[in-house]
């Protein structure tokens, strides 16, 4: 248990200090604004972009760890979805915004430094292959069920459109569609480029982390504490048993399914909620399961650790 501490506990530690440096006023509102808006639009992406366009896809990206990963993540928003329409009595919309949080795991905050601290850098080339592909096919799968929900009379021949666009503003896409072309074109790239790349790379975890913990300070627990539980249960239990199941079950190696069970065992990330925030549903559920759900990792991501071979 002491072990699991300390790859634990040092994440959570540099969140609760941007947590303690907001809630004590040493940094305001615009300085966490600017250092999130420094990591999640330069840093982050750059991370994603170095990440991927030195990955070895043929090792890597392999179907049986993405059918292990992705199937959790969808029975998450299927799950999600289902309460929150059947149980919860909430709007499509506002069932949509919930099952996206049962399946938007914080695979980039919170996964990657976790995995790093457990298995080491080398074990990161794996969460890469899930994380390369979450971006896109999260918010493909939420907003297509979003755009159908709220259409309205939108012409069918317009919807397609809207949704490639919605996707391909996001950064982290941006950043992971630059890597998979630069890796797929074998282009080579000139070493100052590179090394400083690195230089704004190795300042984005910390950064974002610090930048979570101030965001977090404005969540507070509110609204339907049941539908927050709930989805809260289906992200970090859930999702990971699924994966781990079925990890056993097509035979993944050691190194990916440790990957793959980490990553989707991970809190919702803060994506979840900036997608509700997008289309201004169920905005205090999926703040709330943020946060809620970030303080519950400690214990799940112990747990997990601790089973995991």
């Amino acid at each position: 248990m002491g072990t699991l501490a300390t790859v634990i506990l040092p994440v959570f530690l540099v969140v609760g200090v941007g947590y303690f440096a907001r809630w004590r006023r040493i940094i305001g509102d615009e300085g966490i604004d600017g250092l999130m808006y420094f990591a999640q639009n330069f840093a982050i992406p750059m991370l994603l972009f170095r990440a991927i366009s030195t990955l070895d896809l043929g090792q890597h990206f392999n179907w049986p760890l993405l059918l292990a990963f992705y199937s959790g993540a969808v029975a998450g928003f299927g799950v999600g979805l289902a309460a929150g329409r059947v149980l919860f009595r909430r709007s499509w919309s506002e069932a949509i915004a919930i099952g996206f949080v049962g399946m938007f795991s914080n695979s980039v905050l919170l996964g990657l430094p976790i995995t790093e601290l457990a298995y080491g850098s080398a074990a990161l080339t794996t969460n890469y292959a899930i994380i390369a592909i979450h971006s896109p096919f999260c918010y493909t799968v939420g907003i297509v069920a979003m755009e159908l929900a709220r259409a309205d009379g939108t012409p069918a021949r317009a919807l397609p459109a809207k949704m490639v666009k919605a996707v391909f503003s996001n950064t982290l896409v941006i950043g992971i569609t630059l890597g998979f072309v630069v890796n797929l074109g074998q282009i080579p790239l000139p070493g100052v480029l590179t090394d400083a790349i690195d230089l704004i790379v190795r300042a984005g975890i910390p950064v974002a982390l610090f930048g979570l913990g101030g965001v977090l300070f404005h969540y507070r627990p509110a609204g339907d504490m049941r539908a927050i539980l709930f989805i809260c249960a289906v992200s970090l239990v859930m999702h990971p048993a699924i994966t781990w199941g079925l990890g056993q079950a097509l035979g993944l190696s050691t190194e990916a399914l440790r990957s793959a069970v980490v990553t989707g065992a991970m809190a919702p990330g803060v994506n979840a909620y900036l997608f509700a925030n997008m289309y201004g549903v169920a905005k205090r559920v999926t703040a709330s399961a943020v946060l809620i759900g970030t303080g519950l990792t400690i214990v799940t991501a112990t747990f997990w650790l601790s089973i995991l071979p």
